[in-house]
């Protein structure tokens, strides 16, 4: 079965390629060209000069749809999965919350199964646990009760009891983190520095020990202060100063409001900074319901509002309710990117970190995961190997 989509923008995205044709075979893409490929396909697609990019890829989402995927069932994998494809997710790394050992080991048991018999939905590349190894300073939403030092006999069972793990988050100042991260960098895990208070010579020595990236910058983490007469760097001046690090951000204009993510692209280089949603059940509902943050069972209620979760009192953020494309239409149409720029950041980035072999770029070989989108960045098609699951 040939595939040919014609009439686009084609966002490598390395480059773009106007008025260029895409062709599909056998789930893989088979060649980019400005020549006529109509009649050397069994199906054609016409996409009226609107962009076609690699398939939008979230490294950190909580759920969407209705769903969290601490909700301790399949089916909740499956049907957030499946509300991001709505909007142009193909592959994504379903993210915990810290929690007692019991419930992320039935997270663990749901993934597999889900990941074993989704059917018409995006691509799952690993779990990211975040937590419980987090500051309690730094907590933010995550459950104090739940979080704890590093203890190898602790994690040491965690890391056996599932294959699946490709990312933990942890607070790179406590006992025992930098040791983590050396255990985490031997089995090919990525470790990441999250809801830290670090300071810089602490992000040094997990560096130094494997941590490579920084869970949503600015986003529970330590920042420049005084102790005594002298001024420390924090977590977010050290993803700064340290080139090694990536780093992600939660792009919807509401956690980082467009300024702030000016800076971060004025500090970090593009092929660094990965976006993200951090998205909680509530991504992809209407404003104005109230929705539980966490599990079905234990979380709280949230009112979605202004874009954004909120707690029952507005007194603070309770989570995002972003979905990929509402990242890049931000980083176009609020921070000023480039789509060609604002796309690497949702795909070919995401895709280097991951290790996600033939994922987040259009070559030929590579997986034929295809996001198709107007000038708004409003979703028209999404591809996963090939097949059109979503037309709108």
């Amino acid at each position: 079965m040939k595939t040919a989509i014609v009439n686009g923008r084609v966002l490598t995205p390395l480059r773009m390629l106007k008025d260029a044709n895409l062709l599909i075979e056998d789930g893989k893409i088979a060649g980019i060209t400005q020549d006529d490929v109509s009649a050397k396909a069994d199906l054609v697609y016409d996409a009226q000069g609107c962009y076609v990019s690699p398939g939008f890829i979230d490294m950190h989402t909580h759920g969407g749809g209705g769903f969290d995927y601490m909700d301790g069932t399949a089916e909740a994998f499956a049907g957030a999965a499946k509300a991001h494809l709505q909007h142009g997710t193909t592959s994504l790394t379903p993210t915990t919350l810290s929690s007692s050992e019991e419930e992320l080991l039935l997270a663990f048991r749901c993934y597999a199964e889900a990941k074993a018999g989704i059917q018409d939905g995006p691509n799952f590349l690993g779990l990211h646990l975040e937590g419980p190894y987090f500051s309690k300073a730094q907590a933010g939403a995550q459950d104090p009760k739940h979080l704890k030092t590093p203890e190898r006999e602790q994690y040491l069972r965690i890391l056996d009891a599932c294959g699946d793990i490709s990312r933990i988050s942890a607070a790179v100042e406590l006992p025992g983190a930098p040791e983590l991260g050396s255990e985490l960098r031997r089995r090919g895990i990525i470790a990441a520095i999250g809801h830290s208070n670090a300071l810089y010579e602490d992000v040094q020595i997990g560096v130094e020990h494997g941590y490579s990236l920084v869970t949503h910058l600015y986003s529970g983490m330590s920042m420049l202060r005084r102790i005594g007469p002298w001024r420390h760097l924090g977590v977010v001046e050290s993803a700064y100063m340290i080139d090694e690090l990536d780093v992600e951000i939660i792009a919807d204009g509401c956690h980082l409001p467009p300024e702030l993510l000016r800076l971060i692209l004025k500090q970090k280089p593009w092929d660094k900074i990965c976006l993200i949603t951090d998205s909680m059940r509530g991504a992809g509902l209407p404003e104005g319901e109230i929705v539980k943050l966490g599990s079905l069972e234990h979380g709280q209620d949230v009112i979605l509002e202004d874009g954004v979760a909120m707690l029952m009192d507005r007194s603070a953020f309770a989570g995002s309710v972003c979905t990929a494309d509402r990242c890049v239409r931000t980083m176009v149409q609020g921070a000023g990117l480039p789509v060609a720029d604002a796309v690497r950041m949702m795909t070919m980035n995401p895709a280097r970190v991951l290790g996600a072999k033939g994922k987040g770029i259009l070559v030929p070989g590579y997986d034929a995961d295809v996001c198709i989108f107007d000038d708004d960045i409003q979703i028209r098609r999404v591809m996963v190997g090939g097949e059109i699951l979503v037309e709108k």
